[in-house]
């Protein structure tokens, strides 16, 4: 092999390398789902099995533990409700079958109870819990969870969604300032 060639060969092979840098610098990898959901640490792959989205993530949280003020807060992925929670806390322990099948804004459909916190409610689209948890603001703190993009005829989520609260809901009651 000549110089010339060998020096076209490096150049050759020093333009491919670097085109294939700049290339896989510039292919980003979808968003991962958030580590923290609502101020609550939880394992991505727990929300991964409610969530089909690739897109760009963002928070809507209206939420004061600190305050113990019933609030909202809403998952978006790609300006889209995929999650939607509400934090309540309440002096009475409340129905969780009659919230789930009110309609209210903590309706889910097709309710049924299990066996987890004090109470708990999973349905199709949601689920809610409660358990005790004396603060200023009342005796009982209940969490809702809605998944508005699951269709209603779609009962393939229910054991992820039972999943998902099982784990979400007591981490949430450890970062309120319960009594």
């Amino acid at each position: 092999m000549n110089e010339y060639t060998r020096r076209h060969s490096a150049r050759a092979i020093l333009a491919w390398s670097i085109s294939l840098f700049v290339t896989s610098c510039t292919q980003s990898s979808p968003p991962t789902v958030p580590e923290k959901i609502c101020g609550t640490a939880v394992a991505p792959a727990l929300t991964e099995t409610l969530v089909d989205s690739d897109g760009e993530w963002d928070e809507y949280n209206r939420v004061d533990r600190g305050e113990a003020i019933s609030a909202p807060c809403v998952l978006l992925s790609d300006n889209e409700r995929v999650l939607e929670f509400r934090f309540w806390w309440t002096e009475d322990k409340p129905d969780l079958m009659y919230l789930a099948r009110s309609g209210s804004v903590a309706g889910i459909n097709d309710p049924q109870r299990i066996n987890a916190a004090e109470d708990s409610v999973i349905g199709i689209d949601g689920a809610l819990s409660t358990t005790s948890c004396k603060t200023k603001k009342g005796e009982y703190f209940t969490l809702t969870l809605q998944i508005p993009q699951i269709q209603l005829t779609d009962n393939s989520h229910r054991k992820d969604i039972e999943t998902f609260m099982r784990a979400y809901f007591p981490a949430t009651v450890k970062t309120l300032q319960c009594e």
